[in-house]
C-alpha cells in the first residue's frame, strides 16, 4: 500500500531556544500521524545578545572577544609609547629614573595640565614639560582610515579644512558645493553638523522676513532633526504646497542638474526670496545632510573647531572647563590627532626659546 504520509517541520522559535519536530503527518482516515524525531536548541544569550537577539541584530560569538583583544592591544601600545618617551626624556636629561611623573600632594590633581595649559604661552622647567609630554602622549585622538583616491578628495577628507575655508570666506556649506560643482568638481566633501546648522539657521533667518507669519518658532522646533520625507511632510500645510518637479527650458532636471540646481538654490537662500516650493526643497536638502553626518564626528569635529576659532591648544581647552567648573568631567572628550600634534607643536616652539635642549634633531 502506497504510503501518503506528508512529513512536516515544526518549529517553535523562542529568545532563549528553538524547539522542533519532524512529523509523519497522516492525510488518510486509516493512517495514523507520529512523530519521527524532535529536539531543542537552547541559546545560552547574555543579556545584551539576548537583547539583540530579540531586535532582530545579528549576533556574533567573536564580538565581545574582538572589543577585548582591542582594549589589550592599545593598552599595550600606550605602555610601549610611554616607556620609549620616558627612556628619551632620562637620557636627554628632563629627567632622572627617581623623578615623580604623577601629582603628588593635597589639592593637586589638575596640576599637570594646568602647566600643560600654561605651557603652549609661557616658560615652565623641564621636568614638568616632560610630564606635560607624557600626559599629551597618553592621548593618540582620532584619525579618519578614509583614504583619498586623489588630490582634491583628499582635501575633501580633512574636514576642518574645509570648515577654515568657510569661516575665513563666510560661505554656506550651499554655496561651497554650489561653486565646486560650477567649476567641473565632481566630488562633494563631508560637512561638519555645526556647518550644515549653520546654513540651515542662514536660510530660515533670511527667509523670515518674506514669511514671517509662517516660519515661527514652532516651526523650526518641529523641523530639527527630521529627514528629507518628514521635512516635506511637515513644510507641506503651512507652505500649502503639494510637490513640484524643477524644470528647466521645459524639461524636468535630474541626476547631476538636479543636484546642482538644489545647491543653487541653497546658495540663492541667504541673499534672495525663494518660493515656498523651492523654499521646502531647500528646507529638505539641508536636513537631508544633517541627518546622514555622524553625531560622534560631529562632536569631535565642533572641538577642533572651537580650538581653531578660539586659538587654543587642547590643554588650553580643558584647563578653561576645568577653571569654569572644577567638577566638569573630561572624561570621553575625543579631539583629533591633529590637534594633539598642533599642541605638540605650539608648546616645542614656546618651550625652544627657554631651553636650548630642545632642538629639531630632538623633535
Amino acid at each position: 500500500m502506497k504510503n501518503t504520509h506528508k512529513k512536516v517541520l515544526g518549529l517553535d522559535l523562542g529568545t532563549n531556544s528553538i524547539g522542533w519536530a519532524l512529523v509523519n503527518q497522516a492525510t488518510e482516515p486509516n493512517e495514523k500521524s507520529e512523530i519521527i524525531k524532535l529536539g531543542v536548541r537552547v541559546n545560552p544569550l547574555t543579556v545584551d545578545e539576548k537583547t539583540n537577539f530579540e531586535a532582530g541584530r545579528p549576533l556574533s560569538t567573536n564580538v565581545d572577544r574582538t572589543l577585548k583583544r582591542g582594549a589589550r592591544r592599545n593598552l599595550q601600545r600606550y605602555k610601549l609609547r610611554r616607556k620609549e618617551l620616558i627612556e628619551i626624556l632620562i637620557k636627554n636629561g628632563f629627567i632622572t629614573d627617581k623623578t615623580p611623573l604623577t601629582e603628588i600632594g593635597k589639592g593637586t590633581t589638575h596640576q599637570t595640565l594646568e602647566l600643560r595649559a600654561k605651557s603652549a604661552r609661557e616658560k615652565v622647567e623641564l621636568e614638568d614639560l616632560a610630564r606635560i609630554f607624557l600626559a599629551i602622549n597618553k592621548k593618540r585622538g582620532y584619525k579618519s582610515s578614509r583614504k583619498a583616491q586623489n588630490e582634491d578628495e583628499g582635501q575633501a577628507i580633512d574636514g576642518m579644512a574645509v570648515a577654515k575655508e568657510l569661516y575665513e570666506k563666510d560661505l554656506t556649506v550651499g554655496q561651497y558645493v554650489f561653486k565646486l560643482l560650477e567649476s567641473g568638481k565632481k566630488h562633494i566633501p563631508d560637512f561638519y553638523h555645526s556647518d550644515l546648522q549653520d546654513e540651515f539657521d542662514k536660510v530660515w533667518n533670511f527667509q523670515k522676513q518674506f514669511y514671517s507669519d509662517i516660519l515661527d518658532d514652532d516651526l523650526y522646533k518641529e523641523l530639527q532633526g527630521k529627514n528629507k520625507k518628514q521635512t516635506w511632510a511637515i513644510c507641506k500645510e503651512p507652505f500649502n504646497i503639494v510637490g513640484i518637479k524643477i524644470k528647466e527650458n521645459g524639461k524636468e532636471l535630474k541626476g547631476a542638474d538636479l543636484k546642482k540646481k538644489n545647491y543653487e538654490l541653497r546658495s540663492k537662500g541667504i541673499s534672495e526670496k525663494l518660493d515656498l516650493e523651492y523654499l521646502a526643497i531647500v528646507l529638505q536638502e539641508i536636513n537631508n545632510n544633517l541627518k546622514q553626518s555622524s553625531g560622534y564626528l560631529g562632536t569631535i569635529s565642533d572641538r577642533s573647531k572651537e580650538l581653531y576659532f578660539n586659538q587654543e591648544t587642547v590643554g588650553e581647552n580643558l584647563w578653561k572647563q576645568i577653571v569654569q567648573n572644577p567638577h566638569t568631567s573630561l572624561k570621553n572628550q575625543v579631539f583629533y590627532r591633529q590637534d594633539y600634534l598642533d599642541e605638540f607643536e605650539q608648546i616645542w616652539e614656546t618651550q625652544a626659546q627657554y631651553h636650548k635642549k630642545l632642538t629639531n634633531e630632538l623633535k
